[in-house]
C-alpha cells in the first residue's frame, strides 16, 4: 500500500516529493534569515549616517543663532540699520534656518521673546553617566514650562539634576577673526592692553581671549576696532576646572550625544557646558558631542 500525504485539495505528494518541499523550505527560510541580517546592518548605518547629519544640522543652526543674538546685542535688531547682522541673516536663511528661530534669536539680543515678552535667565545642573558634569543655561519667557520640559529631557536620558557649577569657572570668551600669518605679539600686547586675562590663537588662525565676565563685550569692542577685525563670538561661558572626564565607552558616549542634540533643539537653551573630552570613541562620535557643546 503506498502512502501519501493530502497537502491541497485535489493534489497528492508522494514522500520523496515531500523530502524536495521541506528542503525548499528550509532554503527559502535560510535564505530569509541572512536578508533580515543585511537589512538590519544597513538600517544601523542609515541610522548612524542621519544622527550625525541631524547633529551637524544643529550645530550649524546654533551658531547662526549665536551670531544673530550676538550682533543684535551689540548693533540692534534691525537688519536693514545693522550690516553684520544683515549678513547672517542672509546666510541662515540660505542654509535653510526657519524665519521663526531667525526672529526668536535676534529678539533674544535685546533680552525679549519674539512675542515681545521679557526673557528670565535660569541655570540647570545635570549630571549624566559615566559622571559627566553638565551646566545649561536657559532664558526663557516662562520659568516653569521650561523647568519642567527640561526634567523630562534629563530623565529621559538617564541624567539627573545637582549639584556641578563648582566644577567650572565663570568666564568670558571673545573670538576674532585672525590669520595665521599675522604677527601674534602684536595681537598679544593689544589685547592685553584691551583687558584680556589669556590670549590664544585656534587652528584657523583667529584669536580667542578669555576675559572676566563683567569685561567681555567692552573687550571684545575695543580689541576688535584696534585690529580693524570682526567679533565671531563673543559670550560668557562655563569653563570647567580640574581634569575632565574622558569618554571611553560607545553607549554612554551615544547618549550623551542624543542628549546634547535634544537639548540643542530646544529653544530655551542658549547654552550647554560640559566637562567632558574624548577618550576611546571614535572621532566621529567625539565630534558629534563637540559640535553641541559650547565650551
Amino acid at each position: 500500500m503506498s502512502t501519501h500525504l493530502f497537502l491541497f485539495p485535489g493534489r497528492t505528494l508522494a514522500p520523496r516529493s515531500i523530502t524536495s518541499t521541506i528542503c525548499a523550505q528550509c532554503r527559502r527560510s535560510f535564505a530569509s534569515s541572512a536578508l533580515l541580517s543585511s537589512g538590519h546592518n544597513r538600517w544601523s548605518k542609515i541610522k548612524h549616517e542621519k544622527g550625525a547629519a541631524d547633529a551637524k544640522k544643529n550645530a550649524q543652526r546654533s551658531s547662526f543663532a549665536k551670531n544673530l543674538t550676538l550682533w543684535s546685542q551689540l548693533y540692534g535688531p534691525d537688519p536693514s540699520l545693522n550690516s553684520r547682522l544683515a549678513t547672517v541673516v542672509a546666510a541662515a536663511k540660505k542654509a535653510g534656518m526657519p524665519k521663526a528661530s531667525i526672529d526668536i534669536a535676534i529678539a533674544r539680543g535685546q533680552g525679549k521673546s519674539s512675542s515681545g515678552a521679557g526673557l528670565e535667565t535660569m541655570t540647570l545642573e545635570v549630571m549624566i553617566p559615566p559622571a559627566v558634569a553638565m551646566v545649561i543655561d536657559v532664558a526663557t519667557d516662562n520659568k516653569q514650562r521650561a523647568l519642567q520640559d527640561l526634567r523630562v529631557m534629563v530623565k529621559k536620558y538617564n541624567a539627573t539634576v545637582t549639584p556641578t557649577a563648582f566644577l567650572f569657572a565663570r568666564v568670558g570668551r571673545v573670538v576674532l577673526k585672525g590669520d595665521k600669518d599675522d604677527d601674534f605679539d602684536e595681537v598679544l600686547m593689544e589685547a592685553v592692553e584691551a583687558g584680556a586675562e589669556d590670549v590664544e590663537q585656534d587652528k584657523k588662525g583667529n584669536v580667542v581671549l578669555r576675559t572676566q565676565p563683567n569685561t567681555t563685550h567692552q573687550t571684545a569692542q575695543s580689541l576688535s576696532q584696534a585690529l580693524s577685525t570682526e567679533i565671531l563670538s563673543c559670550e560668557i561661558i562655563w569653563s570647567p576646572i580640574g581634569d575632565k572626564v574622558k569618554l571611553d565607552d560607545d553607549d554612554a558616549a551615544t547618549n550623551i550625544s542624543a542628549f546634547l542634540t535634544a537639548l540643542q533643539e530646544y529653544p530655551d537653551v542658549q547654552g550647554v557646558y560640559a566637562n567632558a573630552e574624548q577618550g576611546n570613541i571614535s572621532t566621529d562620535l567625539w565630534t558629534t558631542i563637540e559640535d553641541n557643546l559650547d565650551t
